[in-house]
């Protein structure tokens, strides 16, 4: 089992606000949940295995589509993060869906125990993704599928680079190293793909999926969720002075202004969804 504490510390500081804002991001990110769901083959009935599920997404989302006779089982490795889930699924009245603490590289779970493995914006952040893709196979039964979903290129999606752009004109923002975790690991197509297959998946596929990221909220809500969910943002804005944030602020509030519709905030965006499966018995 493998542990980056640097990367659990961050998400941990970073629960609260994932929790907080957990009705927003589930439709922001609702596209990528029906996608997952659709090319892990996900029907009514299943055993479903969210890995990296955070603060319990799209876990939850799965627990309606696989029924009260089906089951979600979601995993991560940041206790907060298991924390908000359980609280999430009582307050919901979710009885098919439980949550776990554990790593993506080492699974609590028999072999051939789920009919499916999602993992939505994980695998960019485990320290060993072909480890970790390997566990995804142990325990999903022969047949059965798994489907990942990751950010393409940051400059096609101003989800990102909208606020990026001006922190970088008040922050030092060194590139990340070579395959370092962070949100663009595998934007690049076929390098995910690669490690299925060097993982041992059979019948790989990748597809990109454009979609829009909807929100109805202001830039000026946006603006505070997305400063919230980052620690890493977060961190660069305390360097600030006073003055500085405020003159941020205002850059950036001018800049969402582009992307403000009728009903909310809409960007186009773009996220590769790598697939496999196990071969039959």
């Amino acid at each position: 089992m493998k542990q980056d504490n640097e990367v659990i510390s961050q998400w941990s500081e970073s629960a609260p606000y994932w929790e907080k804002h957990r009705k927003i991001i589930r439709e922001m990110f609702a596209p990528i949940t029906q996608a997952l769901i659709e090319d892990a083959e996900i029907t009514a009935g299943q055993i479903v295995l969210d890995v990296a599920t955070g603060p319990g997404e799209p876990a939850l989302s799965i627990a309606d589509s696989v029924g009260h006779e089906g089951k979600v089982l979601g995993v991560d490795p940041v206790a907060e993060m298991v924390e908000a889930a359980r609280r999430e699924a009582n307050r919901r009245g979710f009885h098919n869906a439980s949550f776990e603490l554990a790593f993506a590289d080492s699974l609590p779970f028999p072999a051939n125990t789920f009919d499916a493995v999602v993992s939505r914006f994980g695998v960019m952040f485990f320290p060993s993704p072909v480890d970790s893709v390997r566990e995804m196979l142990r325990v999903l039964k022969p047949g059965g599928r798994i489907s990942l979903a990751v950010w393409h290129f940051a400059e096609r999606n101003p989800f990102h680079y909208t606020l990026s752009r001006v922190v970088e004109r008040y922050v030092d923002s060194p590139p990340p190293a070579p395959d370092s975790p962070e949100p663009f690991r595998f934007a690049a197509p076929g390098k995910l793909l690669a490690i299925l297959s060097k993982a041992g998946a059979a019948a790989t596929s990748e597809r990109l999926l454009r979609f829009a990221i909807e929100a109805p909220v202001s830039v000026e809500e946006f603006w505070t969720l997305r400063s919230e969910m980052s620690e890493k943002l977060r961190a660069k804005l305390a360097t600030l002075s006073k003055e500085q944030l405020a003159e941020l602020k205002r850059e950036v509030l001018e800049a969402l202004g582009a992307y403000s519709a009728n009903r909310g905030i809409s960007f186009l965006a773009e996220v590769l969804l790598v697939s496999g499966g196990k071969e039959p018995s």
